[in-house]
Protein backbone atom coordinates (compact mmCIF):
# COMPACT_ATOMS: atom_id res chain seq x y z
CA UNK A 1 0.00 0.00 0.00
CA UNK A 2 3.02 2.30 -0.24
CA UNK A 3 2.73 5.48 -2.31
CA UNK A 4 5.13 8.11 -3.59
CA UNK A 5 5.98 11.20 -1.55
CA UNK A 6 4.23 13.45 -4.08
CA UNK A 7 0.95 11.49 -3.88
CA UNK A 8 -1.90 13.19 -2.03
CA UNK A 9 -4.61 10.55 -2.60
CA UNK A 10 -4.14 6.96 -3.66
CA UNK A 11 -7.21 4.96 -4.67
CA UNK A 12 -6.27 1.30 -4.88
CA UNK A 13 -8.48 -1.41 -6.47
CA UNK A 14 -11.68 0.21 -5.24
CA UNK A 15 -15.04 -1.42 -5.89
CA UNK A 16 -18.37 0.12 -4.89
CA UNK A 17 -21.43 -2.07 -5.34
CA UNK A 18 -25.01 -1.09 -4.59
CA UNK A 19 -27.41 -3.93 -3.85
CA UNK A 20 -26.81 -7.56 -3.07
CA UNK A 21 -26.09 -10.75 -5.02
CA UNK A 22 -26.94 -10.97 -8.70
CA UNK A 23 -28.87 -7.70 -8.54
CA UNK A 24 -25.84 -5.72 -7.31
CA UNK A 25 -24.73 -2.81 -9.48
CA UNK A 26 -21.03 -1.91 -9.57
CA UNK A 27 -20.82 1.89 -9.59
CA UNK A 28 -17.04 1.54 -9.39
CA UNK A 29 -15.27 -1.51 -10.81
CA UNK A 30 -11.66 -2.01 -9.61
CA UNK A 31 -10.63 1.65 -9.83
CA UNK A 32 -7.04 2.65 -9.10
CA UNK A 33 -5.61 6.15 -9.44
CA UNK A 34 -3.01 8.36 -7.74
CA UNK A 35 -3.68 12.10 -7.35
CA UNK A 36 -0.59 14.24 -6.82
CA UNK A 37 0.06 16.83 -4.15
CA UNK A 38 -1.09 20.31 -5.11
CA UNK A 39 -2.60 19.44 -8.47
CA UNK A 40 -5.95 20.27 -10.01
CA UNK A 41 -7.29 16.80 -10.81
CA UNK A 42 -10.59 16.31 -12.62
CA UNK A 43 -12.88 13.28 -12.77
CA UNK A 44 -14.67 13.63 -16.10
CA UNK A 45 -17.43 11.53 -17.61
CA UNK A 46 -21.12 11.23 -18.46
CA UNK A 47 -23.88 10.81 -15.88
CA UNK A 48 -23.71 7.42 -14.18
CA UNK A 49 -20.02 6.80 -14.94
CA UNK A 50 -19.03 6.65 -11.24
CA UNK A 51 -17.22 9.98 -10.86
CA UNK A 52 -19.41 11.35 -8.05
CA UNK A 53 -19.38 7.98 -6.29
CA UNK A 54 -15.57 8.07 -6.29
CA UNK A 55 -15.61 11.62 -4.90
CA UNK A 56 -18.01 10.56 -2.13
CA UNK A 57 -15.70 7.67 -1.21
CA UNK A 58 -12.76 10.07 -0.88
CA UNK A 59 -14.94 12.38 1.24
CA UNK A 60 -16.11 9.52 3.46
CA UNK A 61 -19.81 9.85 2.64
CA UNK A 62 -19.73 6.30 1.24
CA UNK A 63 -17.58 3.30 2.12
CA UNK A 64 -16.03 1.06 -0.55
CA UNK A 65 -17.15 -2.53 -1.00
CA UNK A 66 -13.53 -3.46 -1.70
CA UNK A 67 -10.22 -1.64 -1.93
CA UNK A 68 -8.23 0.99 -0.06
CA UNK A 69 -8.03 4.79 -0.06
CA UNK A 70 -4.90 6.51 1.26
CA UNK A 71 -4.37 10.20 2.03
CA UNK A 72 -0.74 11.27 2.48
CA UNK A 73 0.07 7.58 2.84
CA UNK A 74 -2.40 7.02 5.72
CA UNK A 75 -5.32 4.63 5.32
CA UNK A 76 -8.58 6.63 5.49
CA UNK A 77 -10.81 3.95 3.95
CA UNK A 78 -13.07 3.58 6.99
CA UNK A 79 -12.70 7.01 8.60
CA UNK A 80 -15.89 9.09 8.97
CA UNK A 81 -16.01 12.39 7.04
CA UNK A 82 -15.30 14.56 10.11
CA UNK A 83 -12.04 12.68 10.74
CA UNK A 84 -10.64 13.35 7.27
CA UNK A 85 -8.62 16.50 6.41
CA UNK A 86 -10.91 16.98 3.41
CA UNK A 87 -13.65 19.50 2.59
CA UNK A 88 -16.35 19.33 -0.10
CA UNK A 89 -18.06 22.01 -2.18
CA UNK A 90 -21.38 20.74 -3.50
CA UNK A 91 -23.47 21.58 -6.54
CA UNK A 92 -25.97 23.22 -4.18
CA UNK A 93 -23.83 25.56 -2.11
CA UNK A 94 -25.60 24.69 1.20
CA UNK A 95 -25.06 28.15 2.65
CA UNK A 96 -26.97 29.41 5.71
CA UNK A 97 -29.39 32.09 4.42
CA UNK A 98 -29.95 33.65 7.86
CA UNK A 99 -26.20 34.29 8.36
CA UNK A 100 -23.99 36.93 6.79
CA UNK A 101 -21.22 36.14 4.34
CA UNK A 102 -18.59 36.38 7.09
CA UNK A 103 -20.63 34.22 9.47
CA UNK A 104 -20.99 31.53 6.80
CA UNK A 105 -17.23 31.46 6.23
CA UNK A 106 -16.51 31.44 9.97
CA UNK A 107 -18.99 28.68 10.79
CA UNK A 108 -16.72 25.70 10.13
CA UNK A 109 -13.85 27.25 12.07
CA UNK A 110 -16.13 27.89 15.05
CA UNK A 111 -17.30 24.26 14.98
CA UNK A 112 -13.65 23.23 15.18
CA UNK A 113 -13.28 25.30 18.34
CA UNK A 114 -10.76 27.79 16.96
CA UNK A 115 -10.10 30.92 19.09
CA UNK A 116 -12.26 33.92 18.20
CA UNK A 117 -9.33 36.08 17.07
CA UNK A 118 -8.05 33.29 14.81
CA UNK A 119 -11.53 32.78 13.34
CA UNK A 120 -11.81 36.49 12.55
CA UNK A 121 -8.36 36.68 10.97
CA UNK A 122 -8.88 33.54 8.88
CA UNK A 123 -12.35 34.65 7.76
CA UNK A 124 -10.98 38.00 6.63
CA UNK A 125 -8.14 36.26 4.80
CA UNK A 126 -10.51 33.91 2.95
CA UNK A 127 -12.92 36.69 1.97
CA UNK A 128 -10.00 38.67 0.55
CA UNK A 129 -8.84 35.56 -1.33
CA UNK A 130 -12.22 35.18 -3.07
CA UNK A 131 -12.57 38.97 -3.48
CA UNK A 132 -15.64 39.30 -1.26
CA UNK A 133 -14.22 41.27 1.68
CA UNK A 134 -16.51 44.20 0.81
CA UNK A 135 -19.54 41.88 1.17
CA UNK A 136 -18.72 40.47 4.62
CA UNK A 137 -21.83 41.85 6.34
CA UNK A 138 -24.34 41.01 3.62
CA UNK A 139 -26.79 38.13 3.83
CA UNK A 140 -26.00 35.42 1.27
CA UNK A 141 -29.53 35.80 -0.12
CA UNK A 142 -28.45 39.24 -1.37
CA UNK A 143 -25.64 37.77 -3.49
CA UNK A 144 -25.54 36.55 -7.08
CA UNK A 145 -25.00 32.88 -7.91
CA UNK A 146 -21.32 33.44 -8.64
CA UNK A 147 -20.82 35.32 -5.37
CA UNK A 148 -22.56 32.55 -3.42
CA UNK A 149 -20.26 30.06 -5.10
CA UNK A 150 -17.24 32.03 -3.87
CA UNK A 151 -18.66 32.11 -0.31
CA UNK A 152 -18.96 28.31 -0.43
CA UNK A 153 -15.36 28.07 -1.63
CA UNK A 154 -14.12 30.42 1.10
CA UNK A 155 -15.93 28.41 3.76
CA UNK A 156 -14.47 25.13 2.48
CA UNK A 157 -10.94 26.56 2.24
CA UNK A 158 -10.98 28.28 5.66
CA UNK A 159 -9.94 25.21 7.72
CA UNK A 160 -7.00 24.66 5.30
CA UNK A 161 -7.95 21.12 4.24
CA UNK A 162 -5.31 18.95 2.60
CA UNK A 163 -7.76 18.19 -0.21
CA UNK A 164 -10.73 20.13 -1.57
CA UNK A 165 -13.41 18.09 -3.34
CA UNK A 166 -15.71 19.89 -5.79
CA UNK A 167 -18.85 18.13 -6.99
CA UNK A 168 -19.99 19.89 -10.21
CA UNK A 169 -20.02 23.26 -8.39
CA UNK A 170 -20.44 25.37 -11.55
CA UNK A 171 -23.34 23.54 -13.19
CA UNK A 172 -26.03 25.93 -11.90
CA UNK A 173 -24.32 29.04 -13.31
CA UNK A 174 -24.94 30.59 -16.72
CA UNK A 175 -22.28 30.28 -19.43
CA UNK A 176 -20.45 33.58 -18.95
CA UNK A 177 -20.37 33.25 -15.16
CA UNK A 178 -19.30 29.62 -15.41
CA UNK A 179 -16.38 30.59 -17.63
CA UNK A 180 -15.35 33.35 -15.22
CA UNK A 181 -15.52 30.95 -12.26
CA UNK A 182 -13.30 28.45 -14.09
CA UNK A 183 -10.54 31.07 -14.07
CA UNK A 184 -11.27 31.91 -10.42
CA UNK A 185 -11.10 28.26 -9.34
CA UNK A 186 -7.76 27.73 -11.03
CA UNK A 187 -6.42 30.93 -9.44
CA UNK A 188 -7.56 29.79 -5.99
CA UNK A 189 -5.95 26.40 -6.44
CA UNK A 190 -2.64 27.93 -7.49
CA UNK A 191 -2.65 30.51 -4.68
CA UNK A 192 -3.52 28.03 -1.92
CA UNK A 193 -1.49 25.07 -3.21
CA UNK A 194 -4.26 22.74 -2.02
CA UNK A 195 -5.03 19.57 -3.99
CA UNK A 196 -8.33 20.08 -5.83
CA UNK A 197 -10.38 17.08 -7.01
CA UNK A 198 -13.08 18.34 -9.37
CA UNK A 199 -16.03 16.36 -10.75
CA UNK A 200 -17.71 17.41 -13.99
CA UNK A 201 -19.40 16.11 -17.12
CA UNK A 202 -18.34 19.26 -18.99
CA UNK A 203 -15.27 18.66 -21.14
CA UNK A 204 -14.56 22.40 -21.51
CA UNK A 205 -14.32 22.79 -17.73
CA UNK A 206 -11.96 19.83 -17.55
CA UNK A 207 -9.72 21.00 -20.39
CA UNK A 208 -9.62 24.60 -19.11
CA UNK A 209 -8.67 24.01 -15.47
CA UNK A 210 -7.05 20.63 -14.98
CA UNK A 211 -3.46 19.65 -14.51
CA UNK A 212 -4.59 16.08 -15.20
CA UNK A 213 -7.91 14.46 -16.10
CA UNK A 214 -9.31 10.99 -15.45
CA UNK A 215 -11.94 10.10 -18.05
CA UNK A 216 -14.48 7.65 -16.63
CA UNK A 217 -17.10 5.34 -18.15
CA UNK A 218 -19.15 2.48 -16.71
CA UNK A 219 -17.41 2.56 -13.34
CA UNK A 220 -13.90 2.40 -14.78
CA UNK A 221 -11.16 4.91 -15.50
CA UNK A 222 -10.54 4.85 -19.24
CA UNK A 223 -7.53 7.17 -19.36
CA UNK A 224 -5.55 9.54 -17.13
CA UNK A 225 -3.44 12.33 -18.57
CA UNK A 226 -3.04 16.03 -19.21
CA UNK A 227 -5.67 17.82 -21.28
CA UNK A 228 -3.30 17.78 -24.27
CA UNK A 229 -2.49 14.08 -23.90
CA UNK A 230 -6.14 13.08 -23.71
CA UNK A 231 -7.21 15.31 -26.59
CA UNK A 232 -4.35 14.52 -28.97
CA UNK A 233 -3.75 10.87 -28.01
CA UNK A 234 -7.01 9.33 -26.74
CA UNK A 235 -6.56 5.74 -25.63
CA UNK A 236 -9.80 4.35 -27.04
CA UNK A 237 -12.95 5.18 -28.99
CA UNK A 238 -14.90 6.30 -25.90
CA UNK A 239 -12.28 8.87 -24.87
CA UNK A 240 -11.88 10.13 -28.44
CA UNK A 241 -15.64 10.55 -28.79
CA UNK A 242 -16.21 12.14 -25.36
CA UNK A 243 -13.40 14.72 -25.52
CA UNK A 244 -14.02 17.24 -28.27
CA UNK A 245 -15.35 16.53 -31.74
CA UNK A 246 -13.94 13.55 -33.60
CA UNK A 247 -14.27 11.94 -37.00
CA UNK A 248 -14.16 8.14 -37.11
CA UNK A 249 -12.99 6.27 -40.22
CA UNK A 250 -13.42 2.50 -40.26
CA UNK A 251 -11.94 0.13 -42.79
CA UNK A 252 -9.63 -2.76 -43.50
CA UNK A 253 -6.33 -2.61 -41.66
CA UNK A 254 -3.27 -2.91 -43.89
CA UNK A 255 0.42 -2.34 -43.21
CA UNK A 256 0.61 1.40 -42.64
CA UNK A 257 -2.73 2.16 -44.28
CA UNK A 258 -6.50 1.98 -43.83
CA UNK A 259 -8.57 0.81 -46.81
CA UNK A 260 -12.07 2.33 -46.78
CA UNK A 261 -15.27 0.81 -48.18
CA UNK A 262 -14.93 3.12 -51.18
CA UNK A 263 -11.64 1.40 -52.09
CA UNK A 264 -9.61 4.51 -51.22
CA UNK A 265 -6.66 4.11 -48.85
CA UNK A 266 -5.16 6.56 -46.40
CA UNK A 267 -1.71 6.27 -44.85
CA UNK A 268 -1.74 5.60 -41.10
CA UNK A 269 1.84 5.10 -39.84
CA UNK A 270 2.18 2.14 -37.50
CA UNK A 271 -1.13 0.50 -38.44
CA UNK A 272 -0.72 -3.28 -38.64
CA UNK A 273 -2.45 -5.51 -41.18
CA UNK A 274 -5.30 -7.74 -40.11
CA UNK A 275 -9.02 -7.20 -39.58
CA UNK A 276 -11.06 -4.05 -39.17
CA UNK A 277 -9.57 -0.91 -37.67
CA UNK A 278 -10.89 2.48 -36.60
CA UNK A 279 -8.89 5.66 -37.18
CA UNK A 280 -9.72 9.08 -35.74
CA UNK A 281 -9.03 12.59 -36.98
CA UNK A 282 -10.09 15.87 -35.34
CA UNK A 283 -12.12 18.31 -37.50
CA UNK A 284 -9.48 21.06 -37.28
CA UNK A 285 -6.89 18.66 -38.75
CA UNK A 286 -8.67 18.32 -42.11
CA UNK A 287 -7.46 20.39 -45.06
CA UNK A 288 -9.81 21.03 -48.00
CA UNK A 289 -8.78 21.87 -51.54
CA UNK A 290 -9.33 20.95 -55.18
CA UNK A 291 -10.80 17.48 -55.65
CA UNK A 292 -7.80 16.15 -57.57
CA UNK A 293 -5.40 17.27 -54.84
CA UNK A 294 -6.97 15.31 -51.99
CA UNK A 295 -6.19 11.95 -50.44
CA UNK A 296 -9.96 11.42 -50.25
CA UNK A 297 -12.77 12.82 -52.38
CA UNK A 298 -15.88 14.31 -50.79
CA UNK A 299 -18.85 16.59 -51.36
CA UNK A 300 -19.91 19.48 -49.17
CA UNK A 301 -23.29 18.79 -47.57
CA UNK A 302 -23.80 21.73 -45.23
CA UNK A 303 -21.86 24.74 -43.96
CA UNK A 304 -22.48 25.97 -40.40
CA UNK A 305 -21.07 29.38 -39.44
CA UNK A 306 -19.90 29.71 -35.80
CA UNK A 307 -18.24 33.12 -35.97
CA UNK A 308 -14.55 32.32 -35.62
CA UNK A 309 -15.07 28.88 -37.21
CA UNK A 310 -17.11 27.39 -40.01
CA UNK A 311 -18.02 23.71 -39.73
CA UNK A 312 -18.09 21.98 -43.11
CA UNK A 313 -20.11 18.75 -43.11
CA UNK A 314 -18.83 16.43 -45.82
CA UNK A 315 -19.85 13.11 -47.39
CA UNK A 316 -17.14 10.77 -48.61
CA UNK A 317 -17.72 8.74 -51.76
CA UNK A 318 -18.90 5.74 -49.70
CA UNK A 319 -21.43 7.90 -47.81
CA UNK A 320 -19.38 8.30 -44.60
CA UNK A 321 -20.01 11.71 -43.02
CA UNK A 322 -17.15 13.72 -41.56
CA UNK A 323 -16.73 17.31 -40.40
CA UNK A 324 -13.95 19.80 -41.13
CA UNK A 325 -13.52 22.88 -38.92
CA UNK A 326 -12.22 25.81 -40.91
CA UNK A 327 -11.20 29.22 -39.64
CA UNK A 328 -13.71 31.78 -40.87
CA UNK A 329 -12.25 34.59 -42.97
CA UNK A 330 -13.12 38.18 -42.12
CA UNK A 331 -15.86 38.16 -44.75
CA UNK A 332 -17.54 35.17 -43.09
CA UNK A 333 -17.56 33.37 -46.45
CA UNK A 334 -15.71 30.05 -46.26
CA UNK A 335 -15.30 30.01 -50.05
CA UNK A 336 -17.23 26.75 -50.33
CA UNK A 337 -20.73 25.90 -51.47
CA UNK A 338 -23.12 23.07 -50.68
CA UNK A 339 -22.76 20.29 -53.24
CA UNK A 340 -19.20 21.31 -54.15
CA UNK A 341 -16.69 18.52 -54.79
CA UNK A 342 -13.50 18.83 -52.71
CA UNK A 343 -10.37 16.90 -51.92
CA UNK A 344 -9.40 16.12 -48.32
CA UNK A 345 -5.88 16.08 -46.95
CA UNK A 346 -4.80 15.60 -43.33
CA UNK A 347 -2.38 17.49 -41.11
CA UNK A 348 0.81 15.59 -40.32
CA UNK A 349 0.26 13.08 -37.51
CA UNK A 350 -3.49 13.73 -37.47
CA UNK A 351 -4.59 10.16 -38.15
CA UNK A 352 -4.34 7.62 -35.37
CA UNK A 353 -5.81 4.22 -34.70
CA UNK A 354 -7.82 3.72 -31.50
CA UNK A 355 -9.07 0.72 -29.58
CA UNK A 356 -12.79 0.04 -29.55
Amino acid sequence: MSVGADTAISVQNVVKAFGQGAAAVRALDDVSVDIRQGEFFTLLGPSGCGKTTLLRLIAGFEMPTEGVILLDGADITNLPPNKRPVNTVFQSYALFPHLTVAQNVAFGLQMLGRPTAQVKARTDEMLALVKLDAFADRKVSQLSGGQQQRVALARALAPAPKVLLLDEPLSALDLKLRQAMQIELKRLQLETGITFVFVTHDQEEALTMSDRIAVMSNGKIQQVGTAKEIYTRPKNRFVANFIGETNFLTGESQDGALKLASGESIAVPGLKAGGTATVIVRPEQLRLGAEQEGVLKAKVRTLVYFGTDTHCHLALSDGTEIVARLQSPASGDAGLAEGQAVGIRFAEGALQAVEE
